[in-house]
């Protein structure tokens, strides 16, 4: 071994003990942080004004989406709602103007990064820059790995995730500019475990709140603080996309209750929203639980939907 490697090993090792003790030192900033979180339990957090504020909303003709712009239209925003479905996205509009919001829709293909840019330079000629963008439009494949066709796979993450990146990119640099806005991203629960026979649905979900968690630190680092992120995660909504979906952990969600849930932590800049909130104690214990535990636990929350299965068992 020489005298190079001895130091280097060395100077390793010491940086090692220097972050441990650092680490060590920080445990009463932990406590005060454990108290304040408990306290802000029993404290109703303050709600920000949206009033004006230039809401773009991505799947908007259906579901979530369609729901998102009602409430955003009841708080008195400019809504730009975008979908490849034309009927559904004008009936959504006629429900915002009726509720007194002004509303642009644009048909746009979200699997379709051209078509992404040239509406998102519209919107800023039309309309003006947008101040708030909510990544919704996604697509699910219920099925197994062999009965998802490749096309299908891909057009779930051209959706579910690049999609996102396509829209931040070209609306973030204005909200940055100002250090004001928000970005939203329409997860699922789907992205913190994973289900079987969702596994192109899942692995884009997990994206998703990787996009979502990497957006916020990389905005902090740059301070540019003003501008906030949050994250939904639900369990099986009633959309129609997942075929009798159950689960022992409540029934199917209503997009209603989701987009309360959601609406609420957008105003109060929560960063990661679940619904039921029980799935973020969930979400925990599968970080900390064994892996035979959390098998177990995973039978008992009997997830079940309808599938296309590929895969032939012998005998069968």
């Amino acid at each position: 071994m020489t005298g190079k490697t001895k130091y280097t090993q060395s100077s390793q090792q010491q940086k090692r003990i220097q972050f441990f003790l650092a680490s060590f030192l920080l445990l009463p900033f932990l406590l005060v942080c454990i108290v304040e979180s408990l306290l802000k339990l029993f404290i109703p957090k303050k709600r920000k004004s949206v009033t004006g504020e230039i809401v773009l909303i991505t799947g908007a003709g259906h579901g979530i989406g369609r729901q998102t712009a009602y409430e955003f239209a009841k708080l008195k925003c400019k809504l730009v709602l975008w979908d490849i479905n034309k009927h559904g996205l004008e009936e959504t509009a006629t429900e915002c103007k009726r509720l007194g919001a002004k509303a642009h829709t644009f048909v746009v293909d979200c699997s379709n990064r051209e078509d992404i840019y040239s509406s998102a330079k519209k919107v800023k000629a039309e309309v003006g820059d947008v101040s708030i963008l909510v990544n919704n439009a996604g697509v699910v494949y219920t099925s197994d790995l062999f009965a998802t066709q490749d096309p299908q796979i891909e057009k779930t993450f051209e959706v579910n995730i690049l999609a996102h990146f396509w829209t931040t990119k070209a609306f973030l640099p204005e909200m940055m500019k100002n250090n004001h806005g928000h970005i939203v991203t329409v997860a699922s629960a789907a992205g913190h475990t994973g289900v079987p026979f969702l596994l192109a649905y899942c692995s884009s979900k997990f994206a998703a709140v990787g996009f979502h968690k990497a957006l916020t630190e990389e905005l902090s680092a740059l301070k540019r603080t003003g501008v906030k992120t949050t994250c939904l995660c639900p369990n099986f909504i009633n959309t129609g996309f997942i075929k009798n979906p159950s689960t022992s952990l409540g029934p199917t969600l209503e997009p209603e209750e989701v987009v309360n849930k959601l609406i609420d932590g957008i105003l109060t800049e929560q960063k990661m929203i679940f619904v039921p909130s029980s799935l973020n104690f969930l979400s925990l214990m599968e970080k900390v639980l064994p892996e035979r535990f959390q098998a177990i636990l995973k039978r008992k929350i009997d997830i079940r939907f309808d599938a296309v299965i590929g895969y032939k068992m012998k005998g069968k």
